[in-house]
């Protein structure tokens, strides 16, 4: 088997990602977790036949995505590796930000959890049935691997704000209440209602609130095709047995050609979709995701994102034209009178780097209070001053060791005595004076010499400005990784009994078409155990269909039938099991 194993997937992970990771331990799987993924799998294939893309049944199968059991993610690596992919277990929800990374570096983020028998049709947490099932498939087609790497790259970039990271910790925090069997109906009234005020807010969406909705309307609840020929291919659809039918009514859901102006269409995680929007192919999806990058901070640079940057009150970076890039809170900007920026700055831990590595000597320690710089080219110097070599600088009488002058075309002032040059790739990146003042053009002081050592970064404009650090293992944003909780006993699974009737079936199940005595036998431990436990008699009435006990398979539909009538809330569930096909054979 050509693959490598989780821990060594993990040990190649940058830094600040392996935090994130998990090793997936197979055993904490119960046979009744086993037994959800074969229903929901089962009917979802059923189901999706004529509904879903072509490449969804084949991308199961090539993706080692079985409907029999829950994947390993040794099985999912060993059958990625063939199209340069890699998957990766994590615990629950994690920032979208590093989730974004992580799909720029061509791997497939996995949750670890299994959903419970709860939340069987929906789950508000991430589990292994939308991550794998959903997401894994369609990874096959190349256009589409293609635009999902490319997502990760824009995704990551985008400015995030305070507001983001707060309705992620309350969505984060109502899945894991919703789906923990300890939570209280009044915990989870307290988690619906945070997220409700905070959602009610009037926030002018950031670039990546803008993004997120792009992703929800194509990775998540996509359709491709024509308005009125199309096919599922969103993860979220794929994964759920209500929303993968009733998306299909077009009198209730409007279908919408897909444009960039989805970004415009907010989305409600709670709720059923009203709209969908229909993309006519892969390569589609990549000219609208290029459509939205090319609006994006990060290609237009310019003072208009750094305000946009010091609105977001968030860690931003600002890339210069020679390359040098500042990373931290920004707080300033000033112009000239045609809104070209002429100076920077930033408040706090504050981070210098180039080519996403940081400058040494120049980490968030050194600049604890802030950086500030001006932006542009010098008085009587036709080209930006990245680009001269030391000798053009030494011509211009600007020496290393000498008190030189340095006269910005915004008015703007340098003048101490030069002590460092830091040059990278031909090009001078940073300036660093002693003795320095630096005055705007109304003479008032932006840096004085009693302040200590002046860094100035070097460049004619700021080419561009992303979310996020510029070296991020040194500047970490997320240094305490959250983790979820909700752990696999919380859901049940500590009725030993319950279990092993759940491994007895599935032992039956495999070893071959059982005896009527077997399931008949099986079929009063049912009743022991669980007369409430609807999957567990659907796959008795499986089994006893196969093996032409009629008696028994028409005791247990009446049983079934009963509990529709007595719990209504799992009427549908069972109402879906008895439907045609059965959930399978061996």
């Amino acid at each position: 088997m050509n693959t490598v194993s989780q821990a060594e997937i993990i040990a190649g992970l940058p830094a600040h990602l392996r935090r994130f990771a998990c090793a997936q331990d197979y055993s904490r799987y119960s046979p009744r977790d086993q037994a959800v993924w074969r229903y929901l799998m089962h009917k979802l294939a059923a189901r999706l036949r004529f509904s879903a893309h072509p490449v969804y049944l084949e991308g199961l199968r090539k993706t080692g995505i079985s409907l029999e059991h829950i994947p390993s993610i040794d099985e999912m690596n060993a059958a990625l590796h063939h199209v340069g992919w890699r998957a990766l277990v994590v615990d629950g929800f994690i920032p979208p930000a590093i989730f974004m990374e992580f799909q720029s570096l061509k791997i497939l983020v996995i949750a670890l959890e299994m959903r419970s028998i709860e939340h069987v049709l929906y789950t508000p947490a991430p589990d292994i049935v939308h991550e794998s099932a959903g997401h894994a498939p369609f990874i096959v087609d190349i256009d589409y691997a293609e635009f999902l790497q490319r997502f990760g790259e824009v995704g990551m970039k985008a400015i995030s704000t305070a507001y983001d990271y707060a309705v992620y910790e309350a969505i984060r925090h109502l899945s894991i209440v919703k789906e923990s069997a300890s939570s209280r109906p009044e915990d989870i009234a307290e988690a619906e209602s945070a997220l409700s005020a905070l959602l009610a807010q009037d926030q002018t969406p950031s670039e990546a609130t803008l993004l997120s909705r792009l992703h929800w309307w194509t990775v998540e609840y996509g359709l491709v095709g024509e308005i009125d020929d199309y096919r599922i291919f969103g993860a979220g659809l794929l994964s759920s047995l209500g929303e993968g039918s009733a998306c299909l009514d077009d009198e209730r859901v409007r279908k919408l050609p897909l444009t960039v102006d989805a970004i415009a269409t907010p989305y409600d995680i709670t709720r059923p979709q009203p709209q969908l929007f229909v993309t006519k192919s892969c390569r589609h999806l990549s000219q609208v995701l290029e459509e939205f990058a090319a609006g994006m901070c990060m290609t237009r640079g310019g003072a208009q994102s750094l305000q946009i940057a010091i609105d977001s009150a968030a860690i931003c970076t600002a890339q210069y034209n020679s390359g040098i890039q500042v990373s931290g809170q920004f707080c300033r900007v000033l112009t000239d009178a045609v809104g070209n920026e002429i100076y920077l700055a930033t408040t706090g831990p504050t981070q210098l780097a180039y080519a996403e590595r940081e400058l040494p000597g120049h980490g968030s320690r050194y600049h604890a209070q802030g950086f500030g710089s001006p932006v542009g080219k010098l008085k009587d110097l036709p080209r930006c001053l990245s680009k001269y070599s030391v000798d053009d600088l030494r011509d211009h009488g600007i020496d290393i060791g000498q008190t030189v002058t340095l006269e910005f075309l915004s008015g703007i002032t340098v003048r101490g005595q030069l002590e460092q040059i830091l040059r990278q790739d031909h090009k001078n990146l940073l300036m660093s004076f002693n003795d320095c003042r630096v005055t705007d053009r109304a003479g008032r002081a932006l840096f004085e010499p009693n302040w200590g050592t002046y860094d100035m970064a070097v460049g004619a404009r700021v080419e561009s400005v992303f979310g996020g650090a510029a070296d991020r293992e040194k500047l970490d944003l997320y240094a305490e990784a959250a983790s979820n909780p909700a752990a696999t006993a919380d859901k049940g699974h500590s009725q030993n009994r319950l279990c092993d009737v759940y491994a007895a079936v599935r032992r039956l199940r495999e070893a071959g078409q059982p005896s009527v005595a077997q399931l008949e036998g099986l079929a009063g431990a049912v009743a022991t155990a669980g007369a409430d436990e609807w999957l567990l008699q659907l796959e008795l009435l499986e089994l006893a269909e196969l093996a032409d006990a009629n008696t028994l398979a028409r005791e247990l539909r009446s049983r079934l039938r009963d509990l529709q009538r007595c719990r209504p809330e799992l009427a549908q569930l069972i109402e879906y099991g008895l439907e045609l096909p059965p959930l399978g054979g061996r």
